[in-house]
């Protein structure tokens, strides 16, 4: 039976977490929302500065970024709004974005553009957003279009992507005597011992308090992990125990690892509860902060957040497959317009759309890989040398909603909250649990899943 897994994760954290501040609400869905015109256009069909000029709208724009949403961003809209003078953008910057969205979607009442919270599943994205345009025709002009198509239509493109890997301030690593980046995931923790040995800094700061920042790890188990690129959205799902140890200490097991291993061996934030996410940022560029595990998207705000930018750098994760490193290439959150909007509001938000994709200075400003498939890759990467960066492959047809069945209904939320990598990090600071205990319920859960929907086992 298919679950809401924000509700599973509100009665989880209520139980069992009475510690963390992550943004796991409960929210129900709704029913499919009606008809969009025939009239309305394809992002890809307008021309911006030419098209829809009569066109009079005004349109919220709803975001996570609540440290530039009054700077930054309103700047966005503001150049937008002298191509467009009779369409007015305004910004709302969303606290605890992945509760309140989960809450806010249903009502239809929440805005124009939004971000498309990972609580909707593939076979929801009708019920509350507009179809962008063609699957077939979008993909060969945006980056990452196979994370939110559904049934051969686009309800989102990603604002631009990231890279998995590692920030850190490489001036601390230095002076901690560290000569090699790390290749393994023991290389990766003696690196942390020498930090914590040799320096101030405290070697890996988690987050934890803020949430969504321990549901990072989870980004880390395909390809960085296998260096598979049909992993996560194929073999996963077929595979028997995928949680299990492998004798190489690579696979998803190699990366929760690190996580709690560096917990257990006291080398992140003394008060794991207590962190704080804006602050974490000055940290590391300060020097702080040694280390944290987060996309390639964080590094220009680390950058933008102190005195010492040039000290702020970018690691591939520290897992090798037969001595190659891998980094997965994948979209951040992806823009979608509301569908319960009246025409004008979506054709207006269309057009600011395509703006921000193609025309606004955003990935320069974040350093992050553009939603144009035409413009280069961002300077953070030069650095990850011989690592490949590569994409998922997109599920098999027919199968393209096997990994979220999957995974909802065995409850382990891969992807999906922050709270699996929340109940590793309380069991190694409680030492309530071993990581093996913890990956023996996970594949315990994924077996069950697996029979319950008659999932063939293969790998």
């Amino acid at each position: 039976m298919k679950r809401n897994l924000k509700q599973i994760v509100s009665v989880g954290l209520a139980a069992t977490m009475v510690m963390s501040l992550t943004a796991c609400g409960g929210g129900a869905k709704e029913t499919a929302a009606p008809e969009v015109s025939a009239e309305l256009p394809t992002i890809d069909s307008i021309k911006v500065g030419e098209d829809y000029q009569d066109i009079k709208a005004e349109i919220k724009v709803l975001t996570d970024r609540t440290d530039v949403v009054d700077t930054v961003y309103k700047g966005y809209a503001e150049q937008f709004m002298e191509l467009y003078p009779n369409i007015t953008v305004t910004y709302e910057g969303v606290t605890d974005y992945e509760q309140s969205l989960t809450l806010r979607l249903p009502t239809g009442e929440w805005g124009d553009i939004c971000y498309i919270p990972t609580s909707v599943d593939k076979d929801e994205f009708s019920e509350y957003f507009i179809p962008l345009g063609d699957y077939e025709t979008l993909d060969g002009i945006y980056n990452f279009c196979t994370e939110k198509n559904y049934d051969g239509k686009q309800y989102g493109i990603a604002n631009g992507g990231t890279a998995g890997g590692v920030v850190y301030n490489k001036r601390i690593w230095k002076e901690a005597g560290i000569t090699e980046m790390p290749k393994t995931p023991d290389d990766f923790l003696d690196c942390l011992q020498k930090i914590k040995d040799n320096t101030e800094a405290v070697p890996l700061y988690t987050n934890f308090a803020a949430g969504w920042t321990m549901g990072a790890w989870d980004q880390y188990i395909g390809i960085p992990a296998t260096g598979d690129l049909d992993f996560m959205n194929n073999h996963i799902v077929h595979s028997k125990d995928p949680f299990a140890k492998r004798d190489d200490m690579t696979g998803p097991y190699a990366v929760y690892y690190v996580l709690y291993e560096a917990v257990a061996r006291k080398l992140v934030e003394e008060d794991p509860a207590s962190s704080d996410w804006e602050s974490s940022k000055g940290a590391m560029n300060k020097g702080d902060i040694a280390t944290m595990v987060l996309g390639s998207w964080a590094v220009n705000q680390c950058k933008d957040s102190g005195s010492t930018p040039e000290d702020v750098a970018y690691m591939p994760f520290p897992i090798s497959v037969d001595g190659k490193q891998y980094a997965n290439s994948q979209g951040n959150y992806s823009f979608a317009i509301n569908n319960k909007a009246t025409q004008d509001n979506q054709i207006a938000a269309l057009v600011y759309l395509k703006w921000l994709l193609e025309d606004s200075p955003i990935y320069e400003d974040e350093g992050s890989i553009p939603a144009l498939k035409s413009e280069p890759l961002p300077d953070v990467l030069a650095d990850f040398g011989d690592t490949e960066l590569v994409t998922d492959n997109p599920a098999l047809e027919g199968e393209e909603m096997l990994f979220q069945e999957v995974n909802n209904e065995s409850e382990v939320g891969i992807n999906n909250n922050d709270y699996p990598d929340c109940e590793i990090l309380e069991s190694a600071l409680y030492g309530t649990k071993t990581l093996d205990e913890l990956m023996a319920e996970w594949n315990a859960k994924w077996s069950a899943a697996q029979e319950s929907l008659g999932v063939e086992i293969t790998q």
